[in-house]
């Protein structure tokens, strides 16, 4: 459904030193044109509700779920400004395992970076060095001025545990409400129609310039 209301482009394939011809044009889909959903759009409860991915559901079975054909997973993904599937839907639990096998000798001992806790002046979610870690801190706890151990604030964050936490954080999503479905597929499809100019040849079809 998503492709067949992108537009086309026409465009020569030969290379520039040789003669314009009706047969050296192609045509494709146009995918320089980009419909991005303002963030704006997300505060208004009326139109979206928040959803939690669980674990082995797809874009194509939620639009299933969600409206009733799996053909609706690219609303899904676009009213999330997802581009890529493949790496902005979180990934399983198998999936995710793969990954880190194939990626990193050690992703379980191997340290990502270190994170603090909210500890005096420090807020909970810092990222800080390995020089942070091993040294020595003043820190104001109620206006006591404190000396403790980088080990006391922060604590190390394994490979594992940072590419586990930032898949985590991909499960938080919109999911636009059933009634205002078709809404949304006729304000995609007007906006993917072509204005009449130089290189127009209708609504679906232009040239390049």
């Amino acid at each position: 459904m998503y492709f067949s209301i992108i537009p086309d482009i026409e465009y020569d394939e030969k290379p520039i030193k040789f003669p314009f011809s009706e047969s050296d044009f192609v045509i494709a889909k146009n995918f320089f044109r980009r419909y991005k959903i303002s963030d704006d759009v997300f505060s208004n409860a009326v139109l979206f509700k928040t959803y939690t991915i669980e674990d082995g559901v797809r874009p194509d079975t939620l639009a299933n779920d969600a409206y009733g054909s799996p053909f609706y997973d690219w609303v899904i993904l676009l009213t999330n400004n997802m581009v890529n599937a493949q790496y902005d839907w979180p990934m399983n639990n198998y999936e995710m395992y793969k990954v880190l096998e194939e990626e990193f000798d050690d992703p379980y001992s191997e340290i990502h970076h270190y994170e603090t806790a909210a500890v005096g002046q420090y807020a909970a979610g810092l990222h800080v060095d390995e020089t942070f870690y091993n040294g020595t801190h003043k820190v104001n706890i109620n206006g006591s001025i404190q000396t403790k151990n980088g080990n006391e604030i922060a604590s190390p964050v394994t490979v594992a545990e940072y590419y586990q936490a930032e898949n985590e954080k991909k499960r938080e999503i919109y999911l636009l409400k059933p009634a205002y479905l078709q809404s949304f597929v006729e304000d995609f499809r007007s906006q993917n129609i072509y204005n009449k100019d130089s290189n127009y040849i209708n609504q679906q079809l232009k040239k390049t310039g």
